[in-house]
């Protein structure tokens, strides 16, 4: 029975893809109106800062049939016979549209946490066009063809922007070449694992103890290691949660530590843990290098929040010549630990938010090439889970509530640091296009999917209850009561008008992602 098991999962994958196209036919039925804000498919967008991989330019992106099909420089868009309709948006900042490659938004099964309709209609209006979902926390997590599929009819016609998908690596699959095989072959962008943990080098999700995802479990060292091997022949990444309990190291909790404080928290939670998960993973990331047994395969550090010794042994990763990337997000560069007050548990997440010289540290790394790319790491609950009330940092669920916000987010804290727009389309579109494998997307230039953010860098605002939120529970976001500025105007997605202030299309016409 095994045998015939696997032998179906060719056959799944097959019927994954043939899913896909219906959809995708499907939804090109739908009109021009229903897709997008504006009546028409060609037309010309004009401005003063349109942000190219040669630079920031004035001058004009022509979109046709949802395809960016020419990019003109002012001096010869004034000289250009073959205008059509055209979209002056002067001052405002023409960029590629914003890619988040780490993104939980828990549909099916726990679409009351936050569901593909809310989630992207929050990451259109933050100017994110393209996001990854990962494999938890959904129910069933994304581990199967088949929890797959049950993703993709979450979706259908249900996403405002486009959505690719992680897989998971677990014990079930990770032995088996085939149902991994046929997983990667339904179109999962690449694989993910959790928390490193000591003893067993067992793995698990965001907690001190198992997650309560009953079908994510603990995955060992030597999983990992199949998993590369798997992933060698797809060219794809693995991405690691890397944190790794100690057993030297513990931190009980006794009656004298208030756990309201976030200090308590931040205790249980050491730098050690991701530095001692980092060292672990090197032991097998050293097999991706040119001429090694999973060359070709990539290992990504998710939401690194040490930028201490972590830091430091994914730079000699890279020296060595690993391939191995690293992302951070934007709560830790915005926030630190001496901040959070007591009992506002909507700052807990894992690794835990540290100290501002820490925060210091990251911005640095980041300028300097040391950390790759940007992500949301967006991960709601229910406000009940959050234990508002209660302020219980050690119970309530960890997770922050970001997507909407993570590009002001990112503009408002980087001016102290000079952040450029070419760096932002480089941490956010450019780098996350190239790790989720889209040659598509991540650039305003010819041949390219016509995703794109225009926004005003100058507004300033504050997140609270005047402003339209379109996360499904706004009140548990660690950035309520932020003020930022960077106003998004308008999303493009692959043509589509799918954000204008306040507004958005009638219809959800993003399209599913899978790897070709």
């Amino acid at each position: 029975m095994d045998f015939l098991k696997w032998r179906l999962f060719p056959m799944l994958a097959l019927l994954a893809s043939f899913l896909v196209i219906f959809y995708i036919q499907d939804s090109s039925k739908l009109s021009q109106s229903d897709c997008s804000l504006l009546p028409y498919s060609h037309y010309w967008i004009t401005g003063k800062r349109i942000v190219t991989p040669e630079g920031v330019i004035s001058g004009a992106v022509e979109v046709k049939e949802g395809n960016i099909v020419s990019v003109i420089k002012e001096a010869d868009w004034q000289g250009n016979s073959k205008r059509g309709k055209i979209i002056d948006y002067g001052e405002a900042v023409v960029m590629p549209g914003f890619i988040d490659v780490h993104a939980h938004l828990d549909d099916p099964g726990r679409a009351e946490w936050e569901g593909f309709p809310s989630g992207t209609k929050a990451a259109a209006a933050g100017g994110i066009t393209t996001l990854v979902d990962m494999p938890l926390n959904s129910d069933p997590s994304t581990v199967s063809v088949d929890t797959l599929m049950l993703k993709l009819k979450a979706a259908e016609k249900n996403i405002y922007i486009d959505v690719g998908f992680w897989g998971g690596l677990v014990p079930e699959n990770a032995f088996n070449p085939t149902a991994l095989q046929a997983l990667l072959d339904a179109g999962v962008l690449g694989l993910k694992v959790s928390i490193l943990r000591s003893g067993s080098l067992s793995i698990s999700k965001s907690f001190m103890c198992p997650s309560g995802i009953n079908d994510f479990p603990m995955t060992n060292i030597s999983h990992i290691k199949e998993g590369l091997s798997v992933l060698a022949k797809y060219g794809r990444p693995l991405l690691v949660h890397a944190e790794m309990e100690q057993e030297s190291e513990s931190f009980p909790v006794d009656d004298e530590q208030d756990p309201k404080s976030y200090s308590t928290y931040l205790r249980t939670r050491p730098p050690s843990w991701e530095e001692a998960a980092i060292r672990e993973i090197m032991k097998v990331s050293m097999d991706t290098r040119i001429g090694g047994p999973a060359e070709g395969a990539h290992v990504h550090i998710v939401h690194l929040a040490d930028a201490g010794s972590s830091l430091e042994l994914l730079k000699e990763a890279k020296r060595r010549g690993d391939s191995i990337t690293v992302e951070t997000c934007t709560h830790y560069l915005a926030f630190s630990a001496e901040d959070i007050p007591d009992g506002d548990t909507r700052f807990k997440c894992s690794p835990p938010i540290r100290d501002s010289d820490n925060k210091e540290t990251l911005w640095k790394a980041l300028l300097e090439g040391d950390i790759d790319l940007l992500s949301s790491d967006h991960s709601p609950t229910l406000p009940e889970l959050k234990l508002l009330k209660e302020g219980n940092f050690l119970r309530a669920w960890g997770g922050i509530s970001s997507l909407q916000f993570v590009l002001p987010v990112t503009w408002s804290f980087g001016r102290k640091y000079g952040v450029t727009l070419e760096q932002l389309a480089s941490w956010w579109s450019e780098r996350p296009a190239k790790l989720a494998g889209q040659d598509l997307k991540g650039a305003i230039v010819v041949g390219n999917h016509a995703d794109l953010v225009i926004w005003d860098p100058d507004v300033e605002f504050e997140v609270n209850n005047d402003l339209p939120i379109y996360l499904k529970h706004p009140c548990i976001s660690a950035y309520l009561g932020t003020k930022l500025s960077g106003k998004v105007l308008a999303t493009f997605v692959r043509g589509n008008l799918v954000y204008e202030e306040g507004k958005h299309a009638s219809a959800a016409c993003g399209a599913p992602i899978l790897a070709r």
